[in-house]
């Protein structure tokens, strides 16, 4: 997106988290199987924030880590100690270094806030409201504890704290998101000023409206849905943002023609991909890198991460598709099949009971029931080839590295070391031997020891 000003983002990730109660950092717990940070840092570089500053605390090392990864060292502030969010702000004033435009604060325990609730904080309006500060309000369901927005119109007179309001105030259900954005000079000008005179002895970020307001710049309020400014502090509260979450997604997948029998037993992930007149059966899991094709048919009870599945593919039910799985036109992949890694041509089959990983199955070529491909030495994989047309009998292990010809068969019950040229057939099993009379020998005798007991 072309922003009509620079933009740039801060977003706070200093807290503690303890209401979570969980080693993982709060901001790294997973919403539609992507940490709430990282939706984070997607809204930020989906406005087209060209600096992207995330302030950490010393207290994990997880969460700076995470942000290197992704971002790099120049988009790490710390604030050690922690002393409110104004306090947490003003960490960022130094990475941010020369930078010149507007800036906007978010937050990275609010998952589920993205660029489109975030963009009108940036509109330009007759008053000029680049020059000054303006913040996302949302109308509570239960405004309770939250901050409420004194307004004269879009005008934003004041926030005030629920343990300071009056009776008339707290009636008030326009509340404080936390979210905000100022021109970069302005807001560490009025951050500068802020006292921490309270309870707390902290910095709010809150006073730069009072602030702003006592210099004659503009402060305004824009508002969002509740459940998109919504913040997670517990473990409850991120059960009910992964709710959100793929209520909104399976609503998305409807709207486009996915066929969901019961939507509310189908998961996806933040990223899932699928597309029009697939139909998903209940219990299907979506993990992250999932691309479903036009046309295609998950079933009950499969799970699908990393894989892709390409149009009038079937899967499941009780599949896995594991990452680099890779299905082609009218592929099916049955019941308690497991794939990973695989490249299956239009037409291949593995209908039941079989492990492939490592490897390439040719067009209209058959995996048997029980079939293994032995891609692992105990120290590294290898592939194993399955040519086009290719029958590979039910319970057999291909030990890779290994390629069957295209046209050739694998006898059931073999075990394949050697290539198998195309039109030939393996068979890799000991010969049959046959006792007569012997089964009914031995079962007389059991009876009798049996009976004697």
């Amino acid at each position: 997106m072309t922003a009509p000003h620079p933009r740039a983002a801060i977003i706070l990730a200093a807290g503690q988290g303890t209401r979570m109660k969980s080693p993982l950092p709060k901001v790294l717990h997973p919403v539609g199987q992507r940490a709430m940070l990282d939706h984070a840092i997607d809204a930020a570089e989906a406005l087209g924030c060209e600096r992207i500053v995330v302030v950490v605390g010393s207290h994990s090392p997880e969460v700076r880590a995470h942000v290197e990864k992704r971002l790099g060292e120049d988009a790490i502030a710390v604030q050690d100690p922690p002393l409110g969010t104004g306090h947490a702000v003003r960490a960022a004033e130094a990475v941010l270094g020369d930078f010149i435009g507007h800036v906007v604060v978010t937050y990275g325990d609010v998952p589920l806030l993205k660029a489109a609730d975030i963009e009108p904080l940036f509109a330009e309006t007759h008053e000029g409201v680049h020059e000054g500060v303006t913040v996302i309000g949302f109308e509570a369901r239960d405004p309770g504890a939250y901050g409420r927005l004194i307004l004269d119109g879009d005008s934003l007179l004041a926030i005030t704290e629920a343990k300071e309001a009056s009776a008339d105030v707290l009636a008030i259900n326009a509340c404080n998101s936390g979210v905000m954005a100022a021109p970069v000079g302005l807001l560490f000008e009025l951050l500068s000023e802020v006292k921490n005179d309270n309870a707390k002895g902290e910095y709010y970020l809150t006073d730069v409206v009072e602030l702003a307001r006592k210099r004659g710049a503009p402060t305004r309020a824009v508002f969002a849905a509740e459940d998109s400014v919504m913040g997670v502090n517990a473990q409850g509260e991120l059960a009910q943002a992964e709710a959100l979450f793929q209520q909104t997604q399976r609503e998305h997948f409807l709207a486009a023609g996915v066929t969901m029998g019961a939507p509310d037993t189908v998961h996806f992930a933040w990223d899932t991909e699928v597309g029009a007149g697939t139909t998903i059966e209940p219990f299907v899991v979506f993990g992250p890198g999932a691309k479903v094709a036009e046309g295609a048919r998950i079933r009950s009870f499969s799970h699908v991460e990393g894989a892709k599945v390409a149009s009038g593919a079937e899967v499941g039910p009780y599949a896995r598709l594991r990452p680099g799985a890779d299905l082609g036109e009218g592929v099916k992949v049955g019941n308690f099949v497991e794939v990973k890694n695989v490249r299956m041509d239009a037409g291949a089959k593995a209908n039941h009971l079989a492990y492939l990983g490592d490897g390439h199955v040719g067009a209209k070529a058959n995996i048997g029931a029980g079939t293994i491909f032995c891609n692992y030495d105990g120290f590294f994989k290898h592939r194993t080839t399955v040519g086009e047309g290719a029958f590979v009998g039910s319970n057999s292990s291909l030990v890779a590295p290994v390629t069957i010809g295209a046209g050739a068969m694998v006898g059931s019950g073999s075990v394949v070391t050697k290539d198998v040229a195309p039109g030939d057939l393996a068979l890799g099993r000991a010969e049959q031997t046959t006792k007569p009379g012997w089964a009914a020998r031995f079962m007389q005798t059991m009876r009798a020891k049996k009976a004697a007991k």
